[in-house]
């Protein structure tokens, strides 16, 4: 069986030694992702952190073959409740047509005390094409 492995250049991932997101076979996990643009900086705004998180797993699945519609499993880490209904909607809008099985949690904090919300997920991939 294929493994395929895509990054995002986060420093974190030679340094820590993970990739953003692996396929082996049909099923893609992506590492859990943070808010951070490729300048460093991190939009305060719960929602647009949330929103930059997605768009990067998106990318990482896609980049393995995957979409949104293969999507399976997603999880949300908040570091306050206080947030965690703006990081749901953006969830809700992403995936309202796909409904995976998701989970959020409140966390105590993530690695970066600017970071609101980190997020991760799975995804079985229907069309195999080249992998």
């Amino acid at each position: 069986m294929t493994r395929s492995s895509a990054r995002s250049g986060s420093p974190f991932e030679s340094s820590i030694g993970f990739s953003r997101a692996v396929r082996t076979g049909s099923t893609v996990a992506v590492s859990g992702t943070a808010p951070v643009w490729p300048d460093g900086e991190v939009d305060p705004d719960p929602a647009a952190q949330a929103r930059r998180c997605w768009e990067i797993c998106l990318a990482a699945l896609s980049e393995l073959g995957g979409s949104i519609a293969d999507v399976v499993r997603t999880r949300q880490y908040v570091v306050s409740a206080d947030d965690a209904d703006a990081v749901g909607a953006v969830h809700g809008e992403l995936f309202d047509d796909v409904r995976p099985a998701s989970t959020m949690v409140v966390v105590a904090g993530l690695l970066d005390p600017r970071w609101k919300v980190e997020v991760e997920l799975d995804a079985v991939v229907t069309d195999t094409g080249d992998f």
